[in-house]
């Protein structure tokens, strides 16, 4: 995902339309940032230099065990997850 576009098609600025900045690094890493709340997005850009590591190595670990899960959650009916 990458942070979004004015409508010409430039990136939008860092926190605009009132929503608090967050760093890059939370688009190129694929989070879902559209789908958060502005209290959410506050804390995210709140973020120390650590944290925003050790967050992303957690969105890292989880995505190399994701064809796992969906699978077992296909096969199971999400029954267990």
């Amino acid at each position: 995902m990458t942070r979004p576009s004015e409508a010409d098609g430039t990136p939008r600025a860092p926190g605009g339309a009132g929503q608090p900045p967050l760093p890059d690094a939370l688009y190129e890493a694929g989070l879902p940032v559209h789908l958060l709340t502005d209290e959410q997005r506050l804390v995210l850009s709140e973020l120390t230099e650590e944290e925003l590591a050790v967050l992303l190595d957690i969105k890292s670990r989880l995505d190399a065990v994701e064809p796992e899960v969906q699978a077992h959650g296909e096969i199971a009916g999400g029954a267990l997850f």
